[in-house]
């Protein structure tokens, strides 16, 4: 079989993709990667030895009349682009990762009456997706979601990095409190200023480690500075798992798969949610999150000193301690969940 991914421009859609493909390589399957070319898309994909085409598409929602004019121009250029790779490549089946870009991909695949599937990693499905669903032959989910017919709840592909590891590495040292902070890959404004100076007010012994993106490191680190607090400041990690497991918990925000990722290295998280996601489903995310008991939500209205409180709690009571000891395997399987139902598919 040879399939079209479709994902683009973050990590929350690039990496679920990234694993799919390889598992897909790894059973005899061709693949063929449909992006936007950006840098995370080239960094995620250049293992794979693969075809990798793009195309022009901004989002949709949200977007000014002359804006949204612009998009159905590039959707209907992208319609006729993928129509040419799917003659090219002789494409049998399509697997889209939410994200606008999955429209002109999913039309061009309606067109030439070829098998849709979806992956939806949030709590609450993606404009695209949503469009997509009602046609797609399976609609695969990252998080149980209610009335989407075809589904099955597959969990949502982490990276090896997060499966094929040592969960006995587990820090106890009660003396000393270690946290990995992160924003995700471009780092979090919110994040960024507020946890420097929240976690000055605590009292007990701290380790650090904060990944702040590229444009806020000086910043940060000058926060941490100045209300003398033990922080390793770094605009990216290239693998977050080692940071994650030599914490003892993570502050977060709620994107799906940074999330599924954490939990399955059997670490909890305090979680902040971006406030202007699309549909809010980063809250929706992190409630899922709170409600398996791997977590303590903390919305930005909130304010500061509910913030300092929740940290408190999170520390006082032990909770991560708690946390450390859940085994959530949800996620660890999803590739090969996902693969067994596209096998099982195509063999009817």
């Amino acid at each position: 079989m040879k399939y079209l991914i479709v994902a683009a421009k973050t990590g929350g859609h690039i990496f679920p993709a990234k694993a799919i493909a390889e598992e897909l390589i790894n059973n005899d399957n061709e693949i063929i990667l449909l992006g936007i070319g950006n840098e995370i898309e080239n960094n995620a994909y250049k293992a794979l030895d693969s075809k990798k085409y793009s195309i022009l598409i901004d989002g949709f929602r949200g977007q000014k009349i002359l804006k949204k004019f612009k998009v159905l121009i590039q959707t209907l250029k992208g319609v006729l682009k993928v129509l040419k790779i799917i003659k090219k490549e002789n494409i049998d089946a399509m697997i889209g990762f939410g994200g606008f870009i999955c429209i002109p991909a999913g039309i061009a695949i309606w067109i030439r009456r070829l098998p849709i599937f979806i992956h939806e990693q949030n709590a609450i499905m993606g404009t695209a997706n949503r469009f997509l669903s009602k046609i797609a032959k399976i609609n695969f989910l990252g998080f149980p979601i209610k009335h989407i017919k075809r589904s099955v709840v597959s969990g949502n592909p982490i990276r090896k990095s997060f499966i094929n590891t040592d969960n006995g590495h587990v820090h106890y040292d009660q003396n000393e409190i270690r946290i990995y902070v992160t924003g995700g890959s471009q780092g979090a404004n919110f994040i960024n200023q507020e946890i420097p100076m929240v976690l000055k007010e605590l009292s007990c012994n701290l380790k650090i480690k904060h990944q702040c993106g590229e444009n806020y490191f000086n910043e940060v680190k000058s926060l941490y500075s100045a209300g003398n607090v033990q922080a390793e400041v770094y605009k990216f990690y290239d693998n977050p798992a080692k940071e994650i497991l030599w914490s003892d918990f993570v502050i977060s925000r709620a994107g799906a798969l940074s999330l599924s990722e954490i939990i399955s290295l059997k670490r909890g998280a305090l979680i902040i949610p971006l406030a202007t996601s699309i549909d809010n489903h980063q809250v929706k995310n992190a409630k899922i999150i709170t409600k398996m008991n791997m977590g303590v939500l903390h919305e930005e209205k909130d304010g500061k000193e509910k913030l300092i409180n929740k940290l408190k709690e999170v520390i006082e009571k032990k909770l991560y301690l708690n946390w450390k000891k859940y085994h959530i395997n949800d996620h660890v399987n999803a590739s090969k969940i996902i693969l067994k139902h596209l096998e099982d598919y195509f063999k009817k």
